[in-house]
């Protein structure tokens, strides 16, 4: 099914370079003249991480074999040079394949270049390129990616290794002939072993299919693809999207932890793009983001008006996540969801819509983005230092509807416990408030919390959040301090019974400290009805965790009712 997915959006993506060729990353150039001579490197590279791609003849698979890759390849091949050891092997496997193409091609200048670059001694040619500036820079990357190298010939701007009428390209029909494939259901030949697709943390040998030997998956005398037959032609198809959708500069995938989600839709319609645009801004979050909710927003109207039928959609729109993770020496498929696209984006609607509380600020964002979600539960504010499959566990939860992970939840309570007595923080804030609302409502159902406040609501952990945010504002008002909240608001969330005595009895105190009748009156009266909805028995001893969380969404909930209204409303 995976496979079968891929397979049909190489077709459906129409710009992919046809079977045989690859964009591959380079990031050096050697410039040589005509004759062969060396005249100095050229530095391709975009930044420290990647290096600008060409479209150019498919990268062998090797192992432990020396084998040559078609007019590019690593420093060790291309001219016998690497901090690893001897690689004068690697060297003249490269350079006797240099040969064979210029036989092929002996009336091509180009390959003439190339050939005479290759007939001159192999230690004076290096000696030059030793002193040429960008040699420093080289030595220090030649582990990296990007640490390739190809031939530009002085003058012209097309590297040797694009050149079409050089690559030898077979563009025959498929034949009939051979197995059929369990991808497209042709005849065709199967590959023995399939093409490596790195992702971040593989080995760069790792692959999404691979085939053990005399493991006990050989059968009738089959052995490697023989036993699960691909054809070229679809293995060639689903590798080349699969690094396509894992180009640095995709759009179409983003990184959770160790985890890397590819997404795409069915179709190349406008809801198929929008929906694909819309996930790579609500996911595809990178640390250096000063604004992790920006466009969210829009992402939440795309889902809207796809769900609404406002972006046309049909039975046949289908949305593909398929979440990978490294492994020794294959790729892990730790997620995989093929839905309709409709149903797809009402389940992201339901996650904005649990996610919705009241939100007072000037500037309103209250659709949270996954950077947001996590960061606000962790000490240092940084995604990299969430809880382990806490990432990947919020992903699942939004992608299926399913409770957000207890993992979340237990999170924000812890952070907001270690924040309250902290007067520079404000500890129970919008995003926050959100993941708890969240997370409740999907657990509980017969106890909704309200995106505002909610005067019904009579949860004894939500009336004593409600209570104790009448008693921080009072004691706000009379004295600009919050002593009450740094002092004893973990206690009033978990042990209401210990403390709210003597709280309220602080707060007596301060209502005295109130210089306007009016605002004294209004507290009082607030108080009252609060806490005439509190159980006949009084406070009670201990709140569990849950009614722990709507503790904080109470008191969330009252502070925004206090801040959403004019002074005069307050004190009629």
């Amino acid at each position: 099914m995976i496979l079968n997915a891929l397979y049909d959006y190489y077709h459906r993506c129409g710009n992919l370079p046809r079977k045989g060729m690859e964009l591959k990353e380079i990031g050096f150039l050697i410039v040589i003249d005509k004759e062969g001579h060396f005249l100095r490197f050229e530095d391709r590279r975009k930044d420290k991480k990647q290096a600008q791609t060409f479209l150019v003849k498919k990268h062998v698979g090797r192992t432990s074999a020396v084998v040559a890759n078609y007019l590019y390849d690593n420093s060790g091949y291309v001219f016998g040079y690497s901090d690893k050891g001897d690689v004068m092997a690697q060297y003249q496997v490269f350079k006797d394949k240099i040969r064979a193409i210029y036989q092929l091609h002996s009336q091509d200048e180009d390959m003439i270049a190339v050939n005479l670059f290759y007939s001159q001694e192999h230690q004076d040619v290096l000696a030059q390129m030793k002193l040429d500036p960008l040699w420093p820079e080289i030595e220090r990357n030649l582990s990296k990616k990007y640490s390739t190298f190809s031939f530009l010939i002085e003058g012209k701007t097309k590297i040797v290794a694009e050149k079409v009428e050089l690559l030898d390209i077979d563009d025959s029909e498929p034949s009939n002939d051979g197995q059929v494939c369990l991808v497209s259901g042709k005849k065709g030949k199967a590959v023995e072993t399939t093409t490596a697709t790195m992702i971040p943390g593989s080995q760069a040998t790792a692959k999404l299919v691979a085939f053990q030997v005399s493991s006990g998956y050989d059968s009738y005398g089959k052995t490697k693809g023989g036993n699960a037959p691909i054809s070229e032609d679809a293995e060639f198809a689903y590798t080349t999207v699969l690094n396509h959708l894992l180009e640095p500069n995709s759009r179409n995938k983003f990184m959770v932890g160790s985890r890397t989600f590819l997404f795409w839709a069915s179709k190349n319609d406008e809801a198929g793009k929008e929906a694909e645009e819309g996930i790579f801004k609500m996911f595809g979050f990178s640390e250096q983001e000063d604004d992790p909710n920006k466009n969210i927003e829009q992402v939440r109207k795309v889902f809207t008006a796809i769900y609404s039928g406002e972006l046309k959609t049909t039975s046949e729109d289908k949305f593909y996540i398929l979440g990978l993770a490294p492994n020794s020496a294959r790729i892990a498929v730790v997620y995989w969801a093929e839905i309709p696209l409709k149903e797809f984006a009402g389940t992201i609607c339901r996650h904005f819509e649990d996610m919705t509380v009241m939100d007072t600020r000037i500037e309103k964002k209250p659709y949270m983005s996954l950077r947001n979600i996590l960061s606000t539960v962790t000490l240092g504010g940084k995604v990299s230092d969430a809880t382990p499959n806490l990432p990947d566990a919020v992903v699942k939860s939004i992608f299926q509807g399913i409770p957000y992970p207890q993992t979340l939840f237990a999170s924000c309570i812890r952070r907001i416990r270690a924040e309250s007595g902290d007067k520079d923080k404000n500890a129970v804030h919008i995003t926050r408030a959100a993941i708890i609302k969240a997370y409740l409502n999907r657990i509980d159902k017969n106890q909704k919390i309200n995106v505002m406040l909610d005067k019904d609501n009579t949860n004894q952990g939500y009336l004593c959040g409600r209570l104790f945010a009448v008693l921080d504002k009072i004691q706000e008002e009379a004295n600009n301090q919050h002593s009450i909240r740094e002092r004893y608001m973990n206690s009033a969330s978990s042990t209401p019974a210990a403390v709210f005595s003597t709280i309220l009895n602080l707060s007596n105190h301060h209502v005295e400290n109130l210089k306007n009748e009016g605002r004294k009156i209004f507290f009082e009266k607030l108080k009252q009805e609060i806490i005439s909805k509190i159980d006949a028995d009084g406070f009670k001893a201990q709140l569990d965790l849950q009614d722990q969380g709507r503790f904080f969404i109470g008191y969330y909930h009252q502070r925004q009712d206090f801040f959403s209204k004019n002074e005069d409303n307050n004190n009629e």
